[in-house]
């Protein structure tokens, strides 16, 4: 993994209706985003790999602006993010993440339409990869890509999160 850092990365939980998500950012952006009603030990896990110098702080006034901006994408009034996004991967993974936030709100594209996007077409295993290594879930939409054939596929967060947020999207873009 390349550009491991070290510094603080806070966190905060952003708790919406039957959301309990929790969230982290470091100085330059939104870093983490955990799966549905996990506990801190998911965060924790995933800062001492990815962050390995780093310091956990609880900061939810810090964190404010990125809980508000998933807590209006949670109630089905947002659908784009403005928040700065840091992204730390390989630069293989950050093509694909960069590519996901590509697809439009409420549409779904393929591991292949994905491979195609970023010029790769024969890597479509390693996108999955890249895809399951996504830690900022629902920013960096992953749940929005499903399987060639339309099926849903595997998701960090779990199906029951992924399949919530396919109908919310669908739901919000019906009342538009």
């Amino acid at each position: 993994m390349t550009n491991k850092m070290s510094g603080p990365i806070y966190w905060s939980i952003l708790s919406n209706e039957d959301w309990n998500l929790h969230i982290a950012a470091t100085d330059e952006g939104l870093c983490f985003v955990g799966s549905q009603n996990q506990q801190l030990e998911e965060l924790i896990q995933w800062a001492k790999t990815r962050y390995p110098g780093g310091s956990l702080i609880r900061d939810d006034e810090k964190l404010r602006p990125y809980a508000s901006e998933l807590a209006q994408y949670l109630q089905g009034t947002r659908e784009r993010f403005t928040v700065p996004i840091a992204f730390h991967g390989t630069p293989f993974q950050e093509a694909v993440w960069h590519a996901l936030r590509d697809i439009p709100y409420g549409q779904t594209k393929s591991y292949s339409d994905i491979a195609q996007h970023i010029k790769k077409p024969a890597a479509v295993r390693a996108v999955g990869a890249a895809i399951g290594a996504n830690p900022i879930l629902i920013t960096v939409p992953c749940h929005r890509v499903i399987g060639k054939n339309g099926a849903l596929t595997g998701y960090r967060g779990g199906m029951e999160m992924k399949t919530k947020l396919l109908q919310l999207e669908r739901d919000s873009l019906r009342l538009t």
